[in-house]
């Protein structure tokens, strides 16, 4: 049974900030993803303390995780989203804006915290998708 997915309409706040205030789902494979993150690149490059790099790679990372079984970043329909200076907020917002540039974006939730379990990781990202 093929998903069908419904993304609520937002405000104009909820659009500017690249999210969805709801997302409904009917049928279909529902894929927990873990936190992603990384200190390096596809090709093995550190990015430590590299914020929009290490953003571009953890969404590279659930997308080839997702592609595995059968779907893509565009099946995401939430993601918790972990980042150490709130003042990266914007930017990741402007990010995440980019990768969902269709507008259906995925319910979210942006969180500061103190540390990760690694030096040099600077966001984690972890989402639910449904196929």
């Amino acid at each position: 049974m093929s998903a069908t997915i419904t993304y609520l309409e937002g405000t104009e706040f909820q659009r500017s900030r690249a999210f969805s205030p709801a997302v409904v789902t009917e049928g279909g494979k529902t894929i927990w993803l873990a936190g992603q993150t990384t200190t390096t690149d596809e090709s093995d490059k550190d990015i430590s303390y590299d914020f929009e790099a290490q953003a571009h790679a953890c969404f590279a990372l659930m997308d080839k995780t997702l592609r595995r079984s059968g779907g893509s970043i565009a099946n995401l329909v939430t993601m918790t989203v972990f980042i150490n200076d709130s003042r990266l907020g914007d930017r990741f917002v402007k990010l995440r804006g980019e990768k969902f540039a269709d507008g259906k974006y995925p319910a979210s939730a942006l969180i500061t915290v103190s540390h990760f379990a690694r030096p040099g990781i600077m966001l984690e990202i972890q989402g639910v998708a449904v196929v």
